[in-house]
């Protein structure tokens, strides 16, 4: 299987499934209790076995379905220490590296950017504006955890590392050892699909800085095999984003 077609299914599909969730999020709110939220988990995760399935294959050679019965019950624990271990290895420098943005690096972006456009009026008072954390916590914060989890974390890891990264792999064969995980080029391409598509169903300039945690999504799913700690560690990854964008004043929602 070349690259090339691994490559075109990959973009078209996702291309498919983001446009589907971009036209129902901006005209299905409102429609059967949420329509954008039923959605979009329930694309990501169907849309990969329906089209293996048209293919002729069978979904099952993939990381598709999550682990269920008794017998595979540590595939879960072995998830969640993963997801733990990077956990508590990511939170200090990303809170601080947050910090730094919020109340020194992003302020002066703004100040130049200021400076350049309206000379000697505004670029100083940017500079100067204090970004102090609000410390408030999010809005319906004890629905954060299953929210991102269930609805958010797991669809995506299985469309994006279960299906995406497994096909390129079939073509660009995994050849380079990192700390214990062999990857290849479906890493990096995965990572970066994963990223620029958010900007699909609705555009935010950050969204290039998806690329780094996506990777650490998919190094675990290399190193263990299945998406379950990938997707532990990317509902962390949004669950404290939200508690910190809350917490600086950022915005106060989910």
């Amino acid at each position: 299987m070349t690259g090339r077609r691994a490559l075109a299914e990959a973009l078209g599909l996702t291309l498919v499934v983001l446009l589907v969730i971009r036209v129902v999020v901006a005209f299905g709110s409102g429609v059967l209790w949420d329509l954008p939220l039923a959605i979009a988990p329930v694309l990501f995760m169907w849309a990969p076995v329906a089209f293996m399935r048209w293919q002729g294959r069978d979904p099952d050679v993939f990381p598709l379905a999550l682990p269920s019965g008794p017998e595979e019950r540590t595939v879960w624990v072995q998830g969640a220490r993963w997801a733990a271990l990077f956990a508590v290895a990511m939170l200090p420098p990303f809170v601080a590296g947050y910090h730094a943005w919020q109340t020194w690096i992003f302020p002066e972006i703004l100040g130049e950017l200021c400076a350049r456009r309206v000379p000697g009026t505004c670029a100083e008072a940017f500079r100067a504006a204090t970004f102090a954390p609000a410390w408030r916590l999010p809005e319906r914060w004890w629905e954060l955890v299953p929210y991102h989890l269930l609805f958010v974390a797991i669809p995506e890891e299985l469309f994006y590392r279960g299906w995406m990264q497994s096909r390129l792999d079939e073509a660009w064969a995994p050849r380079w050892k990192v700390w214990g995980a062999t990857v290849g080029p479906s890493l990096f391409v995965t990572s970066l699909i994963f990223a620029v598509g958010h900007s699909v169903v609705t555009f935010q300039w950050w969204h290039l800085f998806i690329v780094v945690p996506s990777l650490a999504f998919g190094w675990l799913r290399a190193r263990t095999g299945h998406v379950v700690a990938g997707a532990f560690f990317h509902a962390f990854c949004n669950v404290l984003v939200a508690f910190l964008d809350a917490a600086w004043g950022v915005r106060a929602g989910v």
